[in-house]
């Protein structure tokens, strides 16, 4: 910026040699900022905050004991803030306002000689753009402003316009008696939404609730209104945890616009962070990157901070006040440094500790919790060694003994067997509940991947995939001379199911009202779908999967024994009806088991139907056979 008119051209160098300064479009550089380094206009309130906030900070450190205080108010276009900061001297004026770049808090250098290197630390600003921020809403900016440091000093008028150009005069002493700066905008064309009363209260609100001086609101209707509210909800005593928790629940609710399941303190007096993590009552995604609410020294850096929890804490959002993580350049969003790299596993190890105490003392909460995002802690514990080791315990899973965790369904079960499909479950789960084999459900996403993890935090467990031979062997036998005199029967059963891979076992099991039950395991369904490619395959293929052609074990249909349907299928005289008889309890069968179905199996069902409707309306000539 300059005192003089934008337009000018300044002279050029006397020689090639010759020291020059940079020349700076003011027009330009507002646009740079607000559709580039800045998401929003909103952010020139902040800005206000900022420097006044940094300027009694100043007069504090100056003078201790100085009265502060804070006021912004708007009406009309215009927006006002005064304190009682340290203030600027003319010169100082000149130098800080009006060059890009240098803080109006003065150089480290110049606080270091004055003995205020710890107000340093504590000021918002690191950047030096001040003021002419905002400019993305304001077409003017006027400055008054008296030194604290210099009680001689006389109140200094900065006015600057949006064409790039400003003036600095000297005003007298009554103008402003006491040391501070007033700083007063007045709205560009077409950001008058910006500056209404309604609108500056509320962003004020949003960005200094914790701000650590007193500040107030006026909007000329009624008394100046506090827009400060400390100490911060987590800090505040409360009567009970209880009381606590539904203060935290309120604030969650003004906040994020929804109750938590629970709340999580974030207290790290090392690094300078304190605040609380709400867990989301409602399932989301992992993939999805929940927005953080982060503020700096009080100050609302960001409600959309992405990186300041680790990636497994998808289900919480979280609120916290710091004074050791470094903004980005816009003051926007933290600086993904060594720091916060180091403040986020802290903070992680916070959550993972909230989650171990409900495990070992609150297990209705777990349990509150886990009903919600079993799904979304099941997909990051199969990459989390530590989280899966806490959760996996608690997790719930679909057992042939009820819906429990893998905690209480190991201790009945050391051998563990999981299907791959709900189907297969539904149709094995009340067998395998009658006879003792522990099977869960893996048909749902990730449960596979998890069981597969199982042995790695339990060695003492055995899982592997369920198969035909085990539900088999599980089956009570039937006595040998029953097997015996149904062998005729067996042999035409089993070469009726021949053509579709499937061999046919007699066991005795419960329950008694299911006559067949169809079994098969990966190994069947590879071999099964090598057969059909085998049988469409041309000649050169035939002969490559048939040299493939493993031991594998087939399906297998398990007639109940203890099923009378069953024992009056196997005394029919007629091998004939038998064998349709056969068909028809394969495919109910595969029906129970929702597999889907093959050509093959198709035409077999359809056949197996036909006949029994034609023996059902014409059992003599069905008995006789066509002519």
């Amino acid at each position: 910026m300059t005192s003089t008119s934008p337009n000018e051209t300044p002279e050029a160098p006397a020689s090639a040699g010759a020291a020059g300064t940079f020349q700076v479009d003011l027009r330009g550089l507002v646009d740079l900022l607000s559709h580039h380094l800045y998401s929003s206009p909103r952010v020139y309130v902040r800005e206000l905050l900022q420097n006044a906030v940094d300027a009694v900070t100043a007069r504090q450190a100056h003078e201790p004991g100085a009265r502060i205080r804070i006021r912004l108010s708007a009406s009309a276009g215009r927006v006002t803030i005064e304190d009682s900061g340290i203030g600027l001297t003319a010169a100082e004026t000149h130098s800080f306002l009006a060059t890009i770049g240098r803080s109006s808090k003065r150089g480290d250098r110049e606080l270091a000689e004055r003995g205020l290197e710890s107000a340093r630390q504590e000021f918002l600003g690191q950047f030096g753009i001040g003021l002419l921020a905002c400019f993305v809403v304001a077409r003017q900016i006027r400055v008054v402003t008296r030194s604290a440091r210099d009680p001689h000093a006389a109140p200094v008028e900065w006015l600057a316009t949006d064409d790039g150009s400003y003036t600095v005069r000297t005003l007298p002493h009554e103008a402003r008696p006491e040391p501070g700066t007033t700083v007063i905008l007045e709205s560009r064309p077409g950001a008058g939404e910006w500056t209404t009363p309604a609108k500056v209260e509320q962003l004020a609100r949003d960005y200094g609730s914790l701000l650590p001086y007193d500040i107030t609101f006026d909007d000329g209707s009624s008394e100046p209104r506090p827009i400060t509210d400390r100490p911060a909800v987590w800090d505040r005593p409360h009567p009970t945890p209880a009381a606590r928790r539904v203060a935290l629940a309120g604030h969650c609710a003004q906040l994020f616009g929804f109750t938590p399941l629970d709340s999580v303190d974030l207290d790290l007096p090392v690094a300078g962070v304190r605040g609380v993590a709400y867990v989301l009552p409602e399932p989301t995604s992992p993939a999805h990157r929940a927005g953080h609410r982060v503020h700096l020294k009080g100050m609302l850096l960001t409600d959309q901070a992405d990186n300041l929890l680790p990636d497994w804490a998808f289900f919480v959002r979280a609120v916290i006040d710091t004074d050791t993580l470094r903004p980005t350049a816009s003051r926007e969003n933290l600086y993904d440094d060594e720091t916060l790299a180091a403040v986020r596993e802290a903070l992680g190890a916070r959550v993972r500790g909230w989650l171990a105490e409900l495990a070992a003392s609150e297990p209705e909460r777990l349990a509150a919790f886990l009903g919600v995002h079993h799904l979304g802690v099941k997909s990051l514990a199969r990459h989390d060694a530590e989280l899966l080791g806490l959760m996996l315990p608690w997790l719930p899973f679909e057992t042939s003994d009820g819906s429990m965790s893998l905690e209480e369904f190991a201790a009945a079960h050391t051998e563990i067997h999981f299907t791959r499909t709900v189907e297969e479950f539904r149709q094995i789960a009340p067998i395998a509940a009658a006879h003792g084999l522990g099977v869960i459900n893996a048909g749902y996403t990730y449960d596979a991947d998890l069981l597969a993890l199982l042995p790695s935090v339990r060695p003492d467990l055995k899982v592997a995939e369920l198969d035909a031979g085990a539900v088999t062997e599980r089956l009570d036998p039937v006595p040998s001379s029953a097997e015996l005199a149904l062998a005729a029967f067996l042999s035409t059963a089993r070469t009726r199911l021949e053509p579709q891979g499937c061999d046919v076992v007699l066991r005795a099991f419960q329950p008694v009202s299911v006559p067949a039950l169809y079994l098969d395991d990966r190994q069947a369904r590879q071999e099964r779908d090598r057969t059909a490619a085998l049988e469409s395959a041309d000649s050169l293929w035939t002969g490559i999967l048939g040299a493939l052609r493993g031991s594998a074990p087939r399906a297998r249909l398990v007639l109940n024994h203890n099923n009378p349907l069953i024992r009056r299928i196997a005394s029919l005289p007629d091998e004939t009806l038998t064998g349709t008889a056969v068909e028809s309890l394969y495919g109910q069968a595969l029906l129970m088991s929702q597999r889907p179905l093959r050509p093959a199996d198709s035409t077999l069902l359809n056949r197996a139907f036909l006949g029994l409707l034609e023996w059902a309306t014409h059992p003599a000539e069905a008995q006789e056979g066509p002519k």
